[in-house]
């Protein structure tokens, strides 16, 4: 990731955790590093079962935890780290506005679908004209935090969505971030996940031992099982410009 609805000067040091819950719930937490020069929305396409409202993503405020992604990278001996290769009911619905959350710093919210961007301010908007050279997004839903303009490292914003396939965890990595879609993106990502699948426990860093000896499972608000291992992969330079999914079991 990420997408903006603005041209943004700099996005580094991305982390997102990913997790599948029991009841086939997605958990996302999110960080960076961002520089702009205006305020903007950054946008990340989930894939949310079909069956979904504006209130079926539940957010996470995590803004008292920023030192979440630093904790959690404890659980990783430092010489193995390195590149692996979120009313008035007479009014038509697409004139109401989006529910609106306060979680820690942001203010978030979730659209349900494509046609509900516009009942977002135009600035926290991408443009359906880039949305429609991306089909495979056609049926996502999409989580919008609004952000400050500055440079500043964005305290982890956390949510978790109804997943519409729960056998595979779903990292929101494609880039928009001058306005234009293009083939390969620049990475600067470190993907972290809890799954007990073989995909990721051979091709991913294993923690070396379960993730509450590192991190206040409690402060976490439910996010990450502190009685699991949590496996790591480092993603810097030139990749695809998608999503990466992995086996969730």
């Amino acid at each position: 990731m990420c997408c903006f609805s603005q041209q943004v000067k700099r996005v580094s040091d991305t982390s997102i955790f990913c997790r599948m819950g029991s009841k086939g719930n997605q958990v996302v937490i999110y960080s960076m590093m961002l520089e702009a020069n205006e305020d903007l929305a950054m946008i990340l396409p989930i894939p949310v079962t079909d069956d979904r409202d504006e209130s079926s993503v539940q957010f996470v405020d995590l803004s008292n935890y920023e030192k979440f992604f630093p904790m959690l990278d404890r659980a990783f001996p430092a010489d193995n780290f390195g590149p692996f290769g979120a009313t008035d009911s007479k009014k038509p619905k697409a004139m109401l506005s989006l529910k609106v959350e306060t979680v820690g710093s942001f203010d978030a919210s979730f659209v349900p679908t494509r046609d509900d961007f516009d009942r977002l301010d135009e600035r926290f908007r991408i443009s359906s004209e880039i949305w429609d050279e991306l089909p495979a997004y056609r049926d996502h839903g999409f989580v919008v935090f609004k952000l400050k303009a500055g440079n500043a490292h964005v305290h982890p914003m956390a949510f978790a969505f109804p997943a519409k396939d729960r056998n595979s965890l779903v990292f929101p990595t494609i880039h928009i971030h001058d306005g234009e879609i293009h083939e390969e993106a620049e990475f600067d990502h470190t993907l972290y996940c809890q799954a007990d699948s073989s995909e990721v426990k051979m091709d991913w860093q294993e923690s070396v031992a379960p993730l509450g000896r590192y991190i206040n499972a409690p402060a976490a608000k439910g996010a990450v099982r502190g009685d699991e291992h949590v496996y790591k992969k480092q993603m810097v330079g030139a990749y695809p410009n998608e999503d990466v999914a992995v086996a969730a079991i």
